[in-house]
């Protein structure tokens, strides 16, 4: 890993940019749909990934989790392909396929051989309309859903304390409630529910199909039009801005759960990205993030969990390419011994120090080159590279953004930096301190049929 820093770090010296990505075709049909196009023709295969511009953010109150649960139901069968019968012929074609749900979309997929994609094409055209949502099928999902919900968050401490610091961080934003959804709304939720979000968000022009891979972007335009030109577009609801308001001051709460070791997380509302040409603050977070916790050289490992040995883990993330708000975060698990004050004070102290002192040219060097060759080796996969332009889509920024953000990301100064750490004030911050209970023994339950979607 070091010789590949060392390159992408002489890279960044030289000047030299990131391999100049294809040419992307971007086609709108006439109901709407988007279809963008990424050849790389390295390997005889294709991905195929279909973005509805609907997730967690657009539910209401009550039907928390409903976007994430018609996402499995998406797999229960229409007249023309019954319940199991879509990932069978995925996998009979030689290819995979998967979903998730985030807050801002849904996204489906298929990596096939490149003569296969036909297949995707055809089975996703057909369940955007023609989904049959039967009721014995949702009553049997959503027992999976909440099953899921105990695996990922109820049994999780640490999935506990991020969910509740969110509910307290966001005061009025969608993005205070959880994906997965609550469990009382999820024991609550109908059919109906589901129904009605299959028909209100899921239609021609309120997705965004992207394929990369070994094709022809002729040749896939004719295909997406015959499979989905005859779907007809919708009525959207209008979206109205729900915009968090400005924080009035530090919060704090305490999450009681069966743990080993206390846990502490905080977050600060900083800035996204709407405007690549005006926005820098969100490349000098992405920089400031790989300071404080890029590698086991950054900020936080080397000084607390090596150096003074507070933590036996600490770690930063910017969240900052989103419909919504931006959001800082800085987590850690205090070492045995040590009392989670300690750890936060100096968890803060860390902060301090770059926006007091900034960061040295050769430090700013070294980081630039290991979040560009993070960048860069992503961009590897044909995957990745389809989840790219997928997610700029259907945020609305510009796709020629995966050419241009290494220069955006080499131009970042030690004075944004250091401007960027500002912005964690105490003014912006929550705070949630995970308080350990006793960890009672339980028999391990069997596995779920059904769990099966990364979210």
């Amino acid at each position: 890993m070091e010789l590949i820093v060392q390159l992408f770090k002489t890279l960044v010296l030289l000047g030299i940019s990131a391999p100049v990505m294809a040419t992307v075709t971007d086609v709108t049909l006439e109901n709407g749909l988007r279809v963008i196009i990424k050849e790389d023709h390295r390997a005889p295969v294709a991905v195929s990934q279909l973005w509805y511009k609907a997730g967690s953010m657009d539910e209401f109150n009550g039907t928390t989790g409903v976007a994430h649960v018609l996402e499995h139901m998406m797999f229960k069968g229409t007249a023309k392909v019954p319940d199991g019968e879509f990932s069978k012929r995925v996998a009979a074609a030689g290819g995979r396929e998967n979903a998730f749900t985030n807050r801002d979309t849904t996204v489906y997929f298929q990596q096939l051989q490149k003569d296969k994609l036909p297949i995707a094409f055809e089975l996703e055209a057909d369940r955007m309309a023609n989904l049959q949502l039967k009721d014995e099928a949702f009553a049997k999902e959503i027992q999976v859903v909440m099953e899921e919900r105990r695996m990922r968050t109820e049994d999780n401490p640490h999935a506990i304390v991020y969910e509740q610091l969110m509910s307290v961080a966001w005061q009025a934003h969608p993005y205070r409630r959880p994906i997965i959804g609550w469990m009382d709304d999820l024991e609550n939720m109908s059919p109906q529910d589901a129904r009605d979000w299959y028909a209100r968000w899921y239609a021609p022009n309120n997705a965004t199909l992207v394929v990369a891979g070994d094709v022809k972007p002729d040749e896939v335009l004719a295909l997406a039009r015959k499979e989905f030109g005859p779907l007809a577009k919708k009525a959207l609801p209008v979206r109205k801005p729900q915009s968090e308001p400005s924080s009035r001051g530090e919060k704090r709460i305490t999450v009681k759960a069966p743990a080993k070791l206390p846990y502490i997380l905080m977050s600060w509302h900083v800035p996204g990205l709407r405007d690549p040409e005006k926005d820098n603050m969100y490349w000098a977070l992405q920089i400031l993030g790989g300071i404080l916790d890029g590698n086991d050289s950054a900020r936080l490992k080397k000084s607390l969990v090596k150096d003074q040995r507070i933590a036996v883990e600490a770690s930063a993330s910017y969240d900052g390419l989103n419909r919504g708000p931006g959001m800082f975060l800085i987590d850690g698990t205090p070492a045995e011994g040590k009392r989670v004050a300690v750890l936060e004070q100096a968890l803060k102290a860390e902060i301090a120090r770059v926006q007091k002192e900034g960061v040295s040219e050769a430090e700013l060097n070294r980081v630039k080159a290991q979040v560009i060759a993070a960048d860069v080796y992503q961009r590897d996969s044909i995957f990745y590279q389809a989840m790219q332009l997928g997610e700029l889509a259907v945020l609305g920024l510009p796709l020629e953004l995966m050419k241009t953000r290494v220069e955006k990301l080499k131009s970042v100064t030690a004075d944004q930096v250091k401007e960027a750490a500002k912005l964690l004030s105490e003014d912006r911050l929550s705070v949630a301190v995970l308080d350990p209970q006793p960890i009672e023994s339980k028999p391990r339950k069997a596995a779920i049929t059904g769990v099966r979607h990364a979210n």
